[in-house]
C-alpha cells in the first residue's frame, strides 16, 4: 500500500547555500548513495529516504544545519545533480525540486519513464495525488512549495515534500513510499507527526468515506451554483459579527498579514470555476475529483462543509420525526380498536 512514511516539522530558515557548499553537497549525495546502492541495493536507500529521521541526519553529514527546514531543498538539490549523471548505472532518478521545478515532475516522469520503461503516466498521476493528498485531502495549515519525487528503474518511488506555515514560522515535511499501491485517499499514512494546532481537514481517514463519497454525489445532484452558495451562506454564519459602533460606516479594507496570495483570499467565483470543472468532468471517485485541475483545498472546503451541513440537517429531521412518532405512539394493530 502506498503510505506516507512519516513527517518532520522544522523552523523555517533564510538564506543561501554557498557555492562551495553546495559542490560539497553534490559529491557527497553521489558517494554515500552509491555506497548504500552497492552494499543494500535500491529499495534499502529508498527506504532510508523515506524516514525523516534519517534524511535529517543525511542533511547534517553532507554539512546542513542540523534542524533547519532548508535541509529538505538543498538535500534533494544534491541528490538531483549528483545522481543524475550516474542515473544510467544505479537506476536511480530524482525528479522536481522547489517552486516551478516542483510543477515539472509529472513531464520529467513521463520523459524517465519512456527512456527506461516504466509507467511514466502512472507516476506522473501519483507524483499527482500525493501533492494534492498533503495540500487539498489534509489540511493542516501548511502550504505545499516543494515536491520531490525519487523512482527507480523498476518503478519503487520516494515521495519527498515540503509545507510552509508562516503564521507560526515552520515547515513540515512530508516523507512517502511505494509498497503495493492500493489507495491514496483512504489511510495511507504509516504516520502523521506534528504540533497540534488546532482543528484539521482530514478527508483520509477511514471514517470521512461517506464524506468523500457524498462530496461526489452532491456535485451531480446539487450542481456548482447551490453548492457555492451554501459554501457561503455557512461562512457567514461563522463568522464574528462586525463591532457596534456609533460611527457611520465608512469603507473598511483590512488586509491579511501575510504577502502570498492563499486560497482563503480568492474570490467565490473562482470556487465556481473549480466546482464548475468537477462537475463537467463527472470524477469516478474522489481521487479522481482531486486530480481535476483547479480543484484544491479551498475546493474541497467547501464540498465537505456543506456536505457536513446537510448531513447534520438530515439527521436532525429524522430526530424530529422520531420525536414526534414517539408522543403520538405507535400505530393500533390491525383490527384493535384505537386507545385500546
Amino acid at each position: 500500500m502506498a503510505k506516507r512514511a512519516g513527517s518532520a516539522d522544522l523552523p523555517l530558515h533564510g538564506g543561501h547555500v554557498p557555492r562551495w557548499l553546495s559542490d560539497r553537497m553534490t559529491r557527497l549525495s553521489a558517494v554515500i548513495s552509491e555506497a548504500i546502492v552497492q552494499e543494500y541495493g535500491r529499495d534499502e536507500l529508498l527506504r532510508r529516504l523515506a524516514h525523516p529521521f534519517w534524511f535529517q541526519s543525511f542533511g547534517a553529514v553532507m554539512g546542513m544545519d542540523w534542524h533547519s527546514s532548508g535541509i529538505t531543498t538543498s538535500v534533494l538539490g544534491a541528490l538531483k545533480r549528483g545522481l543524475t549523471p550516474l542515473s544510467g548505472e544505479l537506476g536511480i532518478h530524482v525528479c522536481g525540486g522547489k517552486g516551478r521545478h516542483s510543477r515539472l515532475t509529472p513531464q520529467e516522469l513521463i520523459g524517465i519513464g519512456d527512456r527506461v520503461g516504466f509507467d511514466g503516466m502512472a507516476m506522473a498521476r501519483a507524483s499527482r495525488l500525493v501533492a494534492k493528498v498533503d495540500s487539498a485531502a489534509i489540511q493542516d495549515g501548511f502550504d505545499l512549495y516543494l515536491h520531490g519525487f525519487i523512482v527507480t528503474d523498476d518503478g519503487s518511488w520516494v515521495v519527498i515534500q515540503q509545507g510552509m506555515n508562516e503564521d507560526t514560522h515552520q515547515a513540515r515535511r512530508y516523507h512517502w513510499q511505494s509498497e503495493g499501491l492500493k489507495s491514496f485517499v483512504d489511510e495511507p499514512h504509516a504516520a502523521i507527526d506534528g504540533e497540534r494546532q488546532g482543528e484539521i481537514v482530514n478527508l483520509t481517514d477511514r471514517r470521512a468515506e461517506a464524506s468523500r463519497s457524498g462530496q461526489l454525489d452532491m456535485l451531480n445532484d446539487l450542481g456548482p451554483d447551490k453548492i457555492a452558495l451554501e459554501f457561503a451562506a455557512l461562512r457567514a454564519e461563522a463568522a464574528p459579527p462586525p463591532a457596534q459602533t456609533d460611527e457611520p460606516l465608512l469603507p473598511h479594507l483590512i488586509m491579511p498579514a501575510h504577502h502570498d496570495v492563499r486560497s482563503s483570499d480568492v474570490v467565490t467565483r473562482r470556487l465556481h470555476g473549480a466546482l464548475a470543472a468537477a462537475a463537467d468532468q463527472g470524477p469516478a471517485d474522489f481521487a479522481d475529483l482531486l486530480l481535476v485541475p483547479g480543484v484544491g483545498a479551498r475546493t474541497v472546503q467547501a464540498l465537505a462543509m456543506v456536505g457536513r451541513a446537510r448531513r447534520a440537517l438530515s439527521l436532525q429531521r429524522s430526530g424530529a420525526l422520531l420525536v414526534r412518532a414517539w408522543r403520538q405512539g405507535p400505530p393500533p394493530l390491525p383490527g384493535a380498536t384505537p386507545g385500546l
